[in-house]
């Protein structure tokens, strides 16, 4: 697939590419190799947010979800930020034109092109996917971290928040010490057995799809795993793959 191109041709050839060079990008700016271009998914409570946050700090690349882009677009009032904003406010789910319009006006800006980006669940669809790739957005590697359902089904449904501290706590894992604390601990209304299943099974429904578009690139990470032997994990397929160096 086009996704790969780049990605294959760099390491079949035995090129891989030293730190420092410049190329091209799609967007036709000049920008460092050393900026790393990578899209992460992975389940409710897999642990993607925590692994995010590690690779967000070795590798120097600018962590970009759906959400916080279409808030920040909506707040700078840009053209695609406007659509979305009519969207939003009406309750109505953001079509995905105006998504792609938003992630791919967020990946010409200056940070993303000189640090690289960290896509974190996005595409969520296969016709996203394609999008991206009409948009001249190639990847460097996609990382799909796995983990058994019936693990996530007990991460979730055992989640506990703290509504003064908005702490997050689990009870079979991190339970409070505190027994005021445990006392007052909110379940979140979709962190139940039942909602949970249903959106797993749309989950794999999509991610199945979007794998599809990555074949080239895609490395599954064993998620099931202590987060930190999960990074390290992470860490070494990245600099296996893009020729880029942790901090």
């Amino acid at each position: 697939s086009a996704w790969g191109l780049s990605f294959s041709k760099r390491h079949k050839d035995g090129m891989s590419p030293s730190l420092g060079t410049k190329t091209t990008s799609s967007f036709g700016s000049t920008t460092s190799l050393s900026a790393v271009n990578i899209i992460i998914a992975g389940a409710p409570a897999s642990g993607k947010g925590t692994q995010c946050e590690i690779i967000k700090e070795k590798f120097g690349v600018v962590h970009l979800s759906t959400g916080d882009m279409l808030r920040a677009a909506v707040a700078a009032g840009t053209e695609v930020g406007k659509q979305a904003k009519d969207y939003m406010d009406s309750g109505k789910l953001v079509p995905d034109d105006v998504i792609i319009g938003v992630v791919k006006d967020r990946l010409e800006e200056d940070d993303c092109k000189s640090q690289g980006w960290l896509l974190d669940g996005f595409p969520r669809t296969q016709a996203q996917a394609k999008a991206l790739e009409e948009a001249g957005v190639t990847a460097d590697c996609f990382l799909f971290l796995d983990v058994p359902d019936e693990v996530l089904v007990e991460r979730v449904v055992g989640r506990r928040t703290d509504p003064v501290t908005g702490k997050i706590y689990h009870m079979t894992f991190s339970p409070p010490e505190d027994e005021e604390v445990k006392q007052r601990l909110e379940q979140r209304s979709d962190d139940t057995e039942e909602k949970v299943k249903v959106r797993l099974e749309q989950f794999h429904k999509n991610v199945e799809a979007v794998k599809d578009s990555y074949t080239d690139i895609m490395v599954t990470i064993n998620g099931n795993k202590a987060p930190s032997d999960v990074s390290d994990t992470i860490i070494d397929t990245i600099e296996e793959m893009t020729g880029a160096k942790a901090e």
